[in-house]
């Protein structure tokens, strides 16, 4: 636990502020609304017994992920883009700013030798492959989130850091300097430039890197640029932080929500995909980009289970779903891009 790899719990000054935040008592982080990760009818050590001992087929794809290795430095300054790289992983260039979110460039979502290992095909871009960023966006400080070689990797790149509180922590203690550290509680923003701004918005998750949990803040935020509003949702069960959000923001040109490695057992910390529908809405989303899957497998179900399900039900809906392959450029300022169903067919 003393490796860096773990990261560092908030102290001093930093610890100072975060005692004064009304979501923080008792020396964690509490959601809005309180309610217990492990759903009433299971059990930690049932779920437990079922990830290890039961059978649950199709969790991790035999084929290769397909993807493209689109050069992110050729990408013309005056475009509006979007690049995924699997899981909650993106690039955004809008209006003259460039956005990393959640990057993972690792092989494994854990600091552990035999924790959840890339798909094939899916972990096709390192460090060397991002461009100078404005803005390094992280929602919470779990391995699948926060990757420490690929920060590491990155920190002569990184312009600026938006984080939740306690989560420049470990930033600082991997060597990056505190000036370039934003930390925010929920319902604040950073104003970038003239009618530009980021605002940090509640969740419903968790934190933590190793045996304490809570320590620092999980969030999910708005991105308002001069053109457009992008939400991106981190992770989170569905509550009403979707509809307050869109009461606030609303409506969003792109929500970015997490669709994927979830359970009934744990709804209350991660979306099923009837609950990111229900978000979309709460939102008045224009267009879906689903992420948190396609690259490593943390829940029981099949693979491709999350993509399926939210393609039926936003069709149904007629809601505009963006499932771009990993690399593939998303154009923004195109409302009528066509994507493939990439998953079909890949055992």
């Amino acid at each position: 636990m003393k490796q860096p790899q773990f990261g560092a719990l908030p102290s001093g000054e930093r610890l100072a502020r975060i005692e004064k935040s009304p979501h923080y008592k008792n020396g964690e982080f509490h959601n809005l609304i309180e309610k217990p990760t492990i759903a009433e009818g299971y059990s930690i050590a049932g779920e437990i017994y079922a990830t290890l001992f039961k059978n649950n087929p199709r969790t991790s794809p035999v084929d290769s992920i397909p993807s493209i290795k689109t050069n992110l430095f050729n990408i013309p300054l005056d475009s509006n883009v979007l690049v995924w790289f699997g899981h909650s992983s993106c690039f955004i260039q809008l209006d003259g700013k460039t956005f990393l979110i959640d990057p993972v460039f690792s092989e494994r979502a854990s600091p552990l030798p035999w924790g959840p290992k890339a798909y094939k095909g899916s972990n096709i871009y390192s460090a060397a492959d991002i461009p100078p960023i404005d803005y390094l966006i992280i929602s919470h400080d779990h391995y699948d989130h926060l990757d420490y070689p690929t920060v590491v990797a990155l920190k002569e790149k990184i312009k600026h850091v938006i984080c939740g509180l306690g989560v420049g922590a470990h930033f600082e203690y991997w060597g990056y300097p505190k000036e370039k550290i934003i930390e925010k509680d929920w319902d604040e923003q950073v104003n970038i430039a003239r009618n530009y701004t980021v605002y940090t918005a509640p969740t419903h998750h968790e934190s933590g890197r190793g045996l304490r949990s809570s320590k620092s803040l999980w969030m999910s935020y708005v991105i308002q640029s001069p053109s457009m509003k992008i939400y991106y949702s981190g992770d989170g069960g569905y509550d009403d932080h979707y509809l307050e959000a869109g009461k606030k923001y609303g409506p969003i040109d792109l929500a970015i929500i997490e669709n994927g490695q979830y359970d009934k057992a744990w709804r209350s910390v991660h979306n099923l995909p009837e609950d990111v529908l229900q978000a979309a809405k709460d939102l008045k989303a224009k267009r879906i980009l689903p992420v948190h899957s396609s690259k490593f497998t943390l829940g029981k179900h099949p693979w491709d289970e999350p993509l399926i399900k939210i393609s039926a039900l936003t069709k149904a809906n007629h809601i505009p779903l963006l499932t771009p392959m990993i690399g593939e450029i998303v154009y923004l300022d195109q409302q009528k891009q066509p994507f493939k169903q990439w998953w079909l067919g890949i055992k």
